[in-house]
């Protein structure tokens, strides 16, 4: 024990870091100025800044030359642009750390991972540290010692220019590094270095470059940089629909963060964009969750849809296609759903063990790759037609290859509900017929059949339709106990977090009491007054010998959430405020908090998380504003999706009587702007 303490010493907190982005490659800022964390080219290739996980494995550090403890850290408010202000003994200094993105500059090139559609903006493939003298004088070091393949092969560089203002690798299978600015590098084995002493109102800056697009070279260049990211980011949240409400920065900055993990040539959307931050400190629930997952990336999309963002929708849904259709030029099968894949749709690697690397904190192994690809989870079925379900709410309408990924999922679900299969949690124990995914998979169906009703297929509306309530026979047959509460599995007497979610995809009224019995069950036998664990990992057969871990924040603002369905909204609000109090002084959210500590734990910041902080926001100020309904057009009129019944989900509604509710719509909106 005495070991792990002085090894976390070490370790800056998980919540201490901050997150930045481009759209396509991500970092880790410590408190200290270094990035920890950064891998290259995309976001699950090997690291190049590894220190996160094993402090010789890579950093890039800019900070005063005496100084370890900033005097503030925060971002630009509505941007992605770190802000670190140091007070040092003679002077103040403040750095700005980002990820340049820029208007579209590529006129008549095509790039080969790009499969979206190209939008105005794109990364720069640079990142950019500036530092001003704000008061006095303060000397200022610059530290680069990137560690390749996650600290196994040192960098090597030389100089590129006649003077000492420009470096580059040469590492012959690493991604090259150009490192340059307005100072003067010396190379010192694989690390490169620099000093400057800067007086008031004096600055300068570095640029970290890993592709051949052009630098700048000029402090009015960096400035111009600076601003067009800031633009890029700002421009985006102008896009969103945030209330006027006290929370909503804490909106804004989650959604950010969502947006910040989105992968823009492909549309995919990253889980975290870590490895093998511990679940538990000293523990072996270390996870590499630098992959889409499907269900994940569904309900972030779903959160930032309620926030007004559409866009990122449509991109998820073009690479679902990508991964789920064949090569251009066959009639093959479609393929099958996998659980997870890499951001550029490839295939996933095997999870293996870095048995060289420390681990944060002495916690071991660090996994790379990850084996729940390998599983079956039933509920991302449910999750992919919801998703779709819910942004066609928006839309008013359901492109053709989105139907098709709706038929294939829903005939998926109805052929294989009835197996056991690992579950959202991804036991490594025996399958098991788990409640959450037999739920998702009366989603798949119940919402596909919702989907085929609004095209016109009667048909199978109508047999996909007696399906979902067969599936809600069952679970309500199976999934209950004699408490009258809804358990992990069929058969089981264990609580499991994730049948919260039932409260939240309307299975029960949210008078049903059975619905409010699970909900105060979990309340109180898995919950740590607002921080509620996933189950009891002491008894579930979770194939990891009881190892105990913290509390899962989604799971905390699922009960939230919950509450508010049932009415219990002082409850829940008195829950939130103590979650949001545990966020990160940044406003991110690891995978976990320890309800004793308050120390955030596991991989960060987590996409999970911040979407069930997003809709429990927004439930609460529903709640407090008497906004029930969620779908109503600025003008105030409903869309036709209410036209088809919210409440007949499972009683099919005659076509006549669609038309009759549209008609009846169109003249009670008669002047009213389309």
């Amino acid at each position: 024990m005495e070991y792990f303490d002085s090894l976390e010493s070490n370790f800056p907190p998980i919540a201490d870091y901050a997150f930045l982005s481009d759209c396509e490659n991500t970092c880790l800022v410590a408190p200290t100025g270094a990035i920890e964390w950064m891998c290259l080219p995309r976001p699950h290739d090997p690291s190049v800044f590894g220190m996160i996980l094993d402090r010789g494995a890579g950093t890039f550090r800019l900070a005063p030359a005496d100084r370890a403890v900033p005097a503030h850290r925060q971002y630009v408010p509505g941007t992605m642009v770190l802000n670190t202000t140091w007070q040092a003994n003679t002077g103040w200094l403040a750095v700005h750390d980002f990820l340049a993105v820029g208007r579209w500059y590529r006129d008549g090139e095509r790039l080969p991972h790009y499969r979206r559609t190209p939008s105005d903006h794109d990364a720069r493939h640079l990142l950019i540290r500036t530092a001003t003298c704000l008061h006095g004088t303060i000397e200022v070091v610059v530290d680069c010692e990137p560690a390749f393949d996650y600290g196994r092969e040192d960098a090597h560089w030389e100089y590129t220019g006649t003077g000492y203002e420009s470096v580059a690798t040469t590492n012959a299978t690493q991604p090259h590094l150009t490192l340059s600015g307005d100072v003067r590098w010396g190379i010192e084995g694989r690390a490169v270095r620099a000093r400057r002493r800067l007086s008031e109102g004096e600055s300068f800056y570095v640029v970290m470059g890993w592709t051949d697009d052009p630098q700048p070279t000029s402090r009015p260049e960096i400035n111009a940089h600076l601003a067009e990211t800031s633009r890029f980011w700002r421009g985006w949240m102008d896009e969103g629909r945030f209330p006027d409400h006290p929370w909503r920065e804490l909106l804004q900055r989650s959604a950010l963060t969502l947006k910040g993990l989105t992968y823009a040539p492909t549309g995919a959307l990253l889980a975290a964009a870590t490895t093998s931050l511990p679940e538990q400190v000293g523990g072996t629930r270390n996870w590499d969750y630098r992959y889409t997952w499907i269900r994940d990336s569904a309900f972030a999309l779903r959160a930032l849809r309620s926030l007004g963002f559409d866009t990122e929708a449509d991109d998820f849904l073009g690479f679902l296609s990508d991964v789920l259709e064949p090569a251009w030029g066959g009639r093959q099968p479609r393929n099958d759903l996998r659980v997870l894949y890499p951001v550029d749709g490839s295939e996933t690697p095997d999870e293996i063990e870095l048995d060289h690397l420390t681990g944060y904190t002495a916690s071991r192994p660090v996994r790379v790759g990850n084996a729940a690809h390998h599983q079956v989870q039933h509920d991302i079925l449910g999750a992919i037609v919801d998703c779709i379900f819910e942004h066609t709410r928006t839309r008013d309408s359901l492109s053709e290859r989105s139907w098709r990924i709706v038929v294939q999922a829903v005939e998926t679900a109805l052929a294989r509900w009835r197996e056991p299969d690992r579950g959202i949690w991804e036991m490594r124990g025996e399958p098991q017929h788990f409640t959450f995914s037999k739920v998702m998979c009366w989603v798949a169906v119940e919402r596909g059949a919702r989907l085929a009703r609004l095209r016109g297929d009667t048909q199978r509306a109508d047999a996909w339709f007696a399906a979902a309530n067969d599936i809600h026979q069952d679970i309500c047959d199976h999934a209950v106990d004699q408490r009258g509460v809804f358990v992990q599995s069929y058969g089981s007497t264990e609580l499991d977090a994730s049948v919260l979610v039932l409260s939240l995809v309307d299975f029960l009224p949210p008078d049903d009491p059975r619905l409010r019995a699970t909900v105060f069950a979990i309340a109180s036998e898995l919950a740590h007054g607002a921080y509620v664990y996933r189950y009891q990992t002491a008894s579930a057969d979770d194939g990891l010998g009881g190892e105990p871990e913290a509390s899962f924040t989604v799971c905390s603002y699922w009960l939230v959430s919950a509450l508010v369905v049932i009415g219990e909204v002082d409850l829940a609000r008195s829950h939130y405020e103590r979650l949001v109090a545990s966020a990160s002084k940044l406003g991110l959210y690891a995978e976990e908090i320890d309800p004793l500590t308050g120390r955030q734990l596991g991989n960060f910041p987590q996409a999970l998380t911040h979407l069930a902080m997003v809709n429990a926001t927004l439930r609460l100020i529903r709640a407090d504003t008497g906004d029930g309904h969620p779908h109503t057009r600025a003008a105030g009129a409903l869309s036709w999706w209410d036209a088809a019944g919210k409440e007949g989900r499972t009683i099919p509604m005659p076509f006549d009587e669609i038309a009759s509710a549209l008609v009846s719509l169109g003249n009670e909106g008669e002047g009213t702007p389309a």
